[in-house]
């Protein structure tokens, strides 16, 4: 069963440098890994578009995301 928890409790843990680092670490190396997988052959070839870097900057936004929402589910469970 799903526990109600302020939003202010869960952007507190997003925002902690704890949760920020481990991120940020897991952004750069997943989304350099999916990027060059993606989209490395158009970079060699040097099309860059707009629309390309965009998808490029979502490569690494997604797993931020996803690590910081695994960061704050994990704490909240762990302080229920």
């Amino acid at each position: 069963m799903l526990k109600k928890f302020p939003i202010r409790d869960a952007l507190d843990i997003a925002f902690s440098p704890a949760i920020v680092r481990r991120s940020v670490k897991v952004s750069l190396l997943v989304g350099t890994i999916l990027m060059i997988i993606n989209h490395g052959d158009a970079i060699l070839a040097g099309e860059l578009d707009q629309f390309r870097v965009m998808k490029i900057l979502l490569t690494y936004i997604v797993p931020y995301l996803v690590s910081t929402q695994a960061g704050v589910a994990a704490t909240l469970e762990f302080k229920q």
